[in-house]
């Protein structure tokens, strides 16, 4: 079914409720008249495409465009260019580690993510918001200098988080020659090479965080076999002592300690 589709049927379907109820008060107001009440105007919504009148319409409708472009790859923008990517992959470790499936939820884990990067990137955020918000809004300041300056503090945080292999790779994929400082390094060739710097420091963290974990594997598994019970799979019972020990070793808040402080300030 076309999105057309949709539309056609949910009017139809407001058309029929509106038919049914205009006639639910037709026959109410028959059998009893109402009292006299102040009629209140509905007003009406028309939607319409027409030719533009000049190049004003045109810059508008262009505007409109970029804006639904731009909310549309909120979230890519969101994963790019924030901490996100590290957390999310490093907390999903931790629950593979400890062999859980849907525990925590998908959705609980996004959130805790989403909640860490927003405190992680509070600095740069309230950065932007003091010299490139704010200002903007106070029409101190036009566009593009808003837009150097959100776009300033965000590439020093992907500087500092980014290793000298990654954008060295990006860097030589790109065919650009080498860069004289920072400045020189455009954003399409930072933004790849910081992901791809966050992916190996979560991986690195996801190894370390695996390592206690299939040391308790590896001790159920050698004790099931000692005694026999080699039919038993050794993750049905080493799933409890794993989670036991996370919970004695009070697990969230160290990786959560890990995470916040990797990032360099």
């Amino acid at each position: 079914m076309t999105q057309m589709d949709r539309i056609q049927r949910t009017a139809k379907f407001f058309l029929l409720t509106l038919l049914i109820l205009t006639s639910i008060s037709a026959g109410a107001a028959d059998a009893a008249p109402a009292p006299n009440l102040p009629s209140l105007p509905i007003p009406a919504i028309n939607l319409a495409v027409g030719a533009a009148d000049g190049p004003r319409d045109v810059v508008l409708t262009l505007q409109i465009v970029a804006l639904i472009t731009v909310l549309s790859m909120a979230p890519a923008i969101l994963l790019m260019v924030t901490s996100f990517t590290r957390i999310l992959v490093v907390l999903g470790f931790v629950r593979s580690a400890m062999g859980l499936q849907q525990s925590p939820p998908n959705q609980v884990i996004a959130s805790l993510a989403l909640f860490i990067t927003f405190f992680t990137m509070s600095p740069v955020l309230t950065n932007i918001y003091d010299n490139a918000l704010t200002p903007y809004i106070q029409g101190d300041i036009q566009v593009d200098a808003a837009w150097e300056n959100t776009l300033r503090p965000l590439r020093q945080f992907m500087f500092r988080q980014t290793r000298q292999t990654e954008l060295s790779l990006m860097l030589r994929l790109s065919g650009k020659n080498q860069p004289n400082n920072q400045n020189d390094v455009g954003t399409m060739v930072l933004i790849p090479a910081y992901v791809l710097s966050e992916l190996k420091t979560a991986f690195q963290m996801g190894v370390v965080i695996y390592i206690p974990f299939i040391v308790v594997d590896m001790i159920i598994a050698s004790i099931l076999m000692s005694m026999g019970m080699m039919m038993l799979p050794p993750s049905l019972i080493s799933m409890p002592f794993k989670i036991l020990l996370f919970v004695m070793a009070d697990g969230w808040n160290l990786v959560i300690t890990s995470l916040v402080t990797s990032f360099n300030n």
